[in-house]
């Protein structure tokens, strides 16, 4: 499908994402908001951002879906590629907010990233959440919704029966850990029964 703009009910949705229906990424705005954007990229499928100017102070957001399952190495590492371009041509003093369908685990424990993990996870940590956080290190990053302590059901992004996976991520660059007061998932009827919103104030 490639890079699309659809008006939906006083918003704006940019996405990104192939013809077979799977993959994708994408970005909802409001309207108000949409009109401040100064700039869209699409780098892949899998990855799509924005620049809004907002009271004179330039926000960067990027979107990510990550598929791991079924993907080889290379085509995994090529999208962390990607996604490392796009952060580093982001400016140190703009910034910067990247939500993403990471599906790694980072865990329950900071084990040595403390400055990027704030220790409330869930679960064990896995391989992909690994990936994820030496990238949070790299680029000096820190994973929100690790850093308030939440109860489970405000943690758990993903569930499907008994399966439940803490697997999407909202970094900020760490320095900026003070613009947010809070970051929870959000149950909500509307939604899918597997997927939860996450919400970051």
């Amino acid at each position: 499908m490639g890079s699309e703009a659809h008006e939906i009910d006083g918003f704006k949705l940019w996405y990104s994402g192939g013809t077979r229906a799977s993959n994708g990424a994408g970005i909802l705005v409001d309207k108000e908001l949409s009109d401040q954007m100064i700039e869209m990229r699409r780098k892949s499928d899998h990855i799509i951002s924005i620049k809004l100017v907002v009271r004179a102070k330039v926000l960067n957001v990027i979107c990510v879906y990550a598929p791991q399952v079924g993907l080889a190495d290379d085509i995994k590492n090529v999208i962390w590629e990607d996604l490392d371009d796009v952060v580093q041509s982001v400016p140190l003093n703009e910034k910067l907010f990247i939500r993403g369908d990471f599906n790694g685990h980072i865990g329950d424990k900071t084990d040595g990233y403390d400055i990027m993990h704030g220790g409330f996870g869930f679960r064990e940590r896995n391989s992909g959440g690994v990936t994820i956080l030496d990238f949070a290190v790299a680029f000096d990053l820190m994973i929100v919704n690790s850093i308030f302590k939440k109860k489970e059901k405000h943690l758990v992004t993903f569930k499907s029966g008994s399966s439940k996976t803490h697997i999407d991520y909202l970094l900020i660059r760490a320095n900026h850990r003070r613009m947010c007061i809070d970051c929870k998932v959000i149950l909500s009827e509307f939604l899918g029964t597997q997927r939860r919103l996450l919400l970051m104030d």
